[in-house]
């Protein structure tokens, strides 16, 4: 399998509409700053998750499977969002830099 951008990104999750209304007094905010940084690590668990498992049958091989194994990912996702640091990095660059 040949790697490229185009097999590399599922661009219908870069559509998403989560971070489109972020305001910078939400910024100020720490549980509103923790509810972004949760949101940016879960949508980046997403990414590396539907890279990783776009080839496999996890969620078998029938009609729907590619629904199924999305909703997989995403419920993963939501639920690691918090876990791995990515977010606990991103909260505390962001509470330095716009005190």
């Amino acid at each position: 399998m040949e790697i490229n951008s185009n097999n590399l990104i599922n661009k219908d999750i870069l559509n998403s509409k989560k971070f489109d209304n972020i305001d910078t007094k939400d910024i100020k905010d720490e549980a509103k700053l923790r509810e972004i940084s949760n949101d940016f690590e879960s949508f980046f668990i997403n990414q590396i998750m539907d890279v990783s498992l776009r080839n496999t049958s996890i969620a078998g091989e029938e009609v729907g499977s590619d629904i199924v194994k999305s909703m997989y990912i995403q419920a993963i996702s939501d639920k690691s969002a918090g876990t791995f640091g990515i977010s606990d990095m991103l909260f505390e660059f962001l509470s330095k830099n716009n005190k």
